[in-house]
C-alpha cells in the first residue's frame, strides 16, 4: 500500500485551496446579482432574494464543530468540492427551465451552505497542515488567491458571458455555459487535490473525551456577551457597513440598465471589465495599503482617515446617476470608490481581530464575523424595494447618509481593540 504523506509543500495546495475557497462565495454573493438582471428579474426581487445567499456565512458558527468531529478536514475539503461542483451544475441546468429563478436560486442556496462548510475546513486544515512559522508565510498567499478567484468570477467569467450573449444572441445559453465551466473548474479541482493534499497526523476525528473537555457553546457564547461595552460592539459591526450593504446589491444591476431607467447601460463584459476586474484589483490594492498604513501609524491614528476613504466615496454614485456619463469616467470612479471600501474594510477587520481576546478568542471572531454577514444581509433585503421606490440617484443620496450611524459607534468602542499596533 502506497505510503499516506504527512506533508507537502505548501506551494502545491495552498493557492488552489484558497481559489475555491473564493470562487463560490463571488458567484453565489455578487455574480447572481448580474445574472437574475440579464434574466430579466427585477431589482427588488434579485436584491431580497440574493441577500438570504449570505445567511450561511452568518450562521456557519453553529455547525462549524460538526467539520471537527465527524470526518477529517481533509474529507470534508474534497466532499464539499464535489458538491459544489455538482450545485453550480444544477445552476446551469436550471437558466434552461421555466422555473429558472427558483431553481437557480435554491442551487445557489445548497451552494452557500456548502462553501461556509468549506471555509470551515478549508481554514482549519490550513492550521494542522501548516506549522506557526509556515502559517504566518502564507497568510498573505491564501488572502491573494481568494481575491484573484473574486477578479475570475466577477471579471472573467462576467465578460465571458458578455461575449457568448454577443455571438450567440442567447443570454441563458451564454450564463448555462459559464456555470458549467465554474462547476467543471470544482471538479478539476476535486480530482487534484484528491491527489495532492497531505494526511497531517493532527487531522483526525475527535473522540468524546475530547469533545467534552472543550468549553459548551453556552459558555463560548455568554462569554462574548460578557465583553466591556458588548452593546457598542456589536452596533459598530452591524452599522459600520450599512450604507455599503445597500449598495452592493444595486452597483450591478445600476450599471447595467439603461439610461431610461437611471443606470448607465453598460454591456454585461462592461461590468465584468469595469466592477469585476478594475473594481476588484482597486479593492484589492486598498486592501493592501491599509494594511500598510495600520502597520505604519497605528490603529488610534489611521482609522478616522481610513473610515473617510471609505465612505466618501459613496457621492460619486450619486453623480453618476445624476449625470450618466461615459464609460471612460465610469472606470476611475468605480476604481477609487472600491480602493476606499478596501481601505475602509481593513481597518474593521483589523479592530475585530484586536477585540477577539481572551480564552476563546477564535469562537469570538467566528461570532463577530457572523454578526457582519447579519449586517450585510438585513439591508440588503430592502435596498432592491428602496431603490424602486425613489430611483437610483435618491437611492444612492440615502446610501451616503447610512455610512453615519456607524462611525457615530466609533468614539464609544472599547479601547481593549485599538491599544494593539498603537
Amino acid at each position: 500500500m502506497t505510503r499516506q504523506p504527512a506533508s507537502r509543500n505548501p506551494w502545491t495546495f495552498l493557492p488552489t485551496l484558497y481559489f475555491a475557497e473564493g470562487l463560490p462565495y463571488v458567484l453565489i454573493n455578487t455574480v447572481s446579482v448580474i445574472l437574475y438582471k440579464r434574466m430579466g428579474i427585477d431589482n427588488a426581487h434579485i436584491a431580497f432574494w440574493t441577500s438570504w445567499l449570505y445567511l450561511p456565512w452568518v450562521i456557519k458558527m453553529f455547525w462549524g464543530p460538526l467539520v471537527d468531529i465527524t470526518s477529517t478536514k481533509r474529507t470534508w475539503i474534497l466532499s464539499t468540492q464535489l458538491a459544489m461542483g455538482l450545485s453550480l451544475f444544477v445552476v446551469a441546468w436550471s437558466l434552461q427551465t421555466s422555473g429558472f429563478f427558483v431553481l437557480s436560486l435554491a442551487a445557489f442556496v445548497l451552494g452557500a451552505f456548502i462553501s461556509a462548510t468549506y471555509d470551515i475546513a478549508t481554514d482549519g486544515f490550513y492550521m494542522l497542515a501548516l506549522s506557526e512559522k509556515d502559517q504566518a508565510l502564507f497568510v498573505g498567499l491564501r488572502a491573494a488567491f481568494y481575491r484573484l478567484a473574486m477578479i475570475f468570477g466577477s471579471g472573467f467569467l462576467v465578460y465571458l458571458a458578455g461575449r457568448f450573449e454577443t455571438s450567440t444572441g442567447n443570454i441563458p445559453l451564454s450564463w448555462s455555459i459559464v456555470f458549467s465551466i465554474a462547476g467543471a473548474l470544482f471538479l478539476i479541482a476535486f480530482g487534484y487535490h484528491r491527489l495532492m493534499l497531505p494526511y497531517p497526523p493532527a487531522d483526525g476525528r475527535r473522540t468524546a473525551q475530547d469533545r467534552s473537555s472543550g468549553a459548551s457553546f453556552g459558555e463560548v457564547f455568554a462569554a462574548y456577551f460578557r465583553q466591556e461595552r458588548v452593546g457598542v460592539v456589536i452596533a459598530f459591526i452591524l452599522c459600520y457597513r450599512l450604507g455599503e450593504a445597500m449598495l452592493l446589491k444595486l452597483v450591478p444591476p445600476f450599471l447595467l440598465d439603461k439610461a431610461g431607467s437611471g443606470g448607465l447601460g453598460l454591456s454585461t463584459s462592461d461590468v465584468g471589465l469595469v466592477y469585476g476586474t478594475v473594481g476588484v484589483l482597486s479593492l484589492v490594492t486598498g486592501g493592501i495599503l491599509g494594511g500598510w498604513v495600520l502597520s505604519r501609524f497605528g490603529f488610534r491614528r489611521a482609522v478616522w482617515p481610513m473610515v473617510a476613504a471609505m465612505h466618501l466615496p459613496d457621492i460619486f454614485f450619486v453623480y453618476l446617476a445624476s449625470s450618466q456619463p461615459s464609460i471612460a469616467l465610469v472606470y476611475p470612479l468605480v476604481a477609487l470608490e472600491q480602493f476606499g471600501y478596501g481601505m475602509g474594510f481593513t481597518v474593521f477587520t483589523v479592530y475585530l481581530m484586536y477585540s477577539a481576546q481572551g480564552n476563546y478568542k477564535t469562537s469570538h471572531y467566528a461570532i463577530s464575523t457572523g454578526i457582519m454577514a447579519l449586517g450585510m444581509m438585513v439591508p440588503g433585503l430592502v435596498s432592491g424595494y428602496l431603490q424602486q421606490m425613489v430611483g437610483y440617484r435618491t437611492f444612492f443620496i440615502i446610501v451616503c447618509f447610512l455610512t453615519i450611524p456607524g462611525m457615530l459607534t466609533i468614539p464609544f468602542l472599547p479601547k481593549k481593540g485599538m491599544e494593539k499596533n498603537g
